[in-house]
């Protein structure tokens, strides 16, 4: 986590509070599963969530499932017969995952894909009005050109854990860490890019908004 953790606690406080389904997911994430820090969690969660219910997407790809609180946030801004893809690696978590779309009554609504993204993507239909990346940051620029000609013009695309603990302010912060070496290459990539319009946001350990402005 970048941002001050007072900071968190008081804006947490200020926030309205998680849906019951996500407290339990949130803790049993905790109680259960391993790396529970990759959870969006309460702070960020809401902003997704506010950020989909704002848009009201009919179509939303999201990049890395983990045990699905990112995506029940996105979820709940869908537009009536709307669908969320999402992708992820790891097939131990298929279960459990499944069980809080289950839970949350979003089962229909969730197309949940187990495989490698770069090999999933290509069978991906679009167009998609919001995208969520947050899988492995060494592939961020590959997923990123991958899935741009499949976010419709106006869409957006929300990056997460862009300023990893700091780490991409500069090579010698990075390291040897070859994943802040790729999220610097990618944040810069995002910025030079004259297609989008972005917004890099210091919650927690950073996120990204980039608009979608032009196709070429």
């Amino acid at each position: 986590m970048f941002t001050d953790p007072n900071a968190e606690k008081y804006s947490i406080a200020h926030t309205t509070e998680e849906s019951a389904v996500l407290k339990r997911l949130n803790r049993e994430t905790h109680a259960k599963i391993l790396k529970a820090r990759m959870l969006s969690g309460h702070l960020q969660g809401k902003l997704l969530e506010m950020i989909s219910c704002m848009m009201q997407p009919s179509r939303v790809l999201e990049i890395g499932t983990y045990t699905g609180y990112s995506a029940i946030c996105l979820a709940k801004g869908l537009t009536e017969g709307g669908k969320l893809h999402t992708i992820d690696h790891n097939e131990e978590l298929e279960d459990f995952t499944r069980s809080f779309f289950r839970e949350a009554g979003l089962e229909d609504a969730i197309v949940y894909h187990i495989g490698e993204a770069l090999e999933v993507l290509p069978t991906v239909e679009g167009p998609f009005d919001l995208v969520f990346l947050d899988a492995d940051k060494e592939n961020y620029i590959a997923y990123y050109d991958l899935i741009f000609d499949k976010v419709r013009k106006g869409g957006v695309i929300l990056a997460d854990n862009v300023l990893w603990s700091g780490k991409v302010f500069s090579q010698e912060a990075a390291g040897n860490d070859p994943e802040a070496h790729a999220l610097i290459r990618f944040n810069e990539h995002v910025h030079n890019d004259s297609r989008v319009e972005n917004l890099m946001l210091p919650i927690r350990d950073g996120l990204s908004v980039v608009r979608k402005i032009a196709d070429e």
